[in-house]
């Protein structure tokens, strides 16, 4: 069976607030079931391995979703136990997608083997996808020639007006919206908590949580 490798974060503090942060469930849980459903295995995969972080708003009833609630009893096996980095080789699978939460805007967004790994999904031609803040995963690889691997591809992300809608602008180590754009990437959205991904060749990225379905179909489109 092919194999997506999913890549969460290992960070549960949101900086120096004094909160919780981590993995936004449904951006993990809705990808999740829509690769298994397609007949994929799916890898899940962190920074420091074994258990992830997960952010509290994500599981409260408003915040919860079809998918979230399927996970149930499920997450403790599959979120409790994830493989190390470290450990993943691209050549192992078909695809990378990256959930957010704010977590990866702390780990991912600054980890050279992450940064490494992606560069040999990008490098076998394999498609990736990442999902509100999961694009900030995106953020230190580097394509052969040296430039940032979002330089001139049409992409998204958590915008900067969420970000301020959500108050957590400041606490934040920077806004993705502003960073990609730094970067080079010709950011795209839509509106503020409105579904919206978008493909870029090979790379798939969705805004916000209400983008993790989009994201998802996206990729698996690509990977027909």
């Amino acid at each position: 069976m092919k194999k997506i490798l999913m890549v969460v974060t290992s960070h549960g503090s949101l900086g120096d607030s004094g909160h919780e942060t981590g993995l936004w469930m449904e951006e993990f849980t809705t990808p999740y079931y829509a690769f298994l459903d397609a007949d994929f295995e799916v890898t899940v995969a962190s920074p420091a391995g074994g258990c992830v972080p997960i952010d509290p708003k994500s599981m409260q009833p408003e915040n919860s979703s079809p998918s979230v609630c399927r996970f149930g009893e499920a997450g403790e096996t599959v979120l409790g136990k994830t493989v190390r980095l470290a450990d993943c080789r691209a050549a192992d699978f078909v695809a990378l997608f990256y959930p957010g939460g704010h977590g990866p805007m702390w780990d991912l967004a600054a980890d050279p083997v992450n940064a490494a790994l992606l560069e040999e999904f990008v490098a076998q031609d394999k498609p990736v996808a990442a999902v509100c803040h999961g694009p900030a995963a995106l953020l230190a690889a580097r394509m052969p020639d040296g430039s940032a691997l979002v330089r001139g591809r049409k992409v998204t992300g958590f915008s900067d007006s969420e970000e301020i809608l959500v108050g957590l602008n400041r606490i934040v180590p920077f806004l993705l919206e502003d960073r990609l754009r730094k970067l080079g990437a010709e950011y795209r959205k839509g509106g503020d908590w409105s579904e919206f991904a978008i493909a870029d060749g090979k790379l798939v990225t969705g805004q916000n949580p209400q983008s993790a379905g989009k994201t998802a179909e996206l990729l698996l489109k690509l990977l027909r």
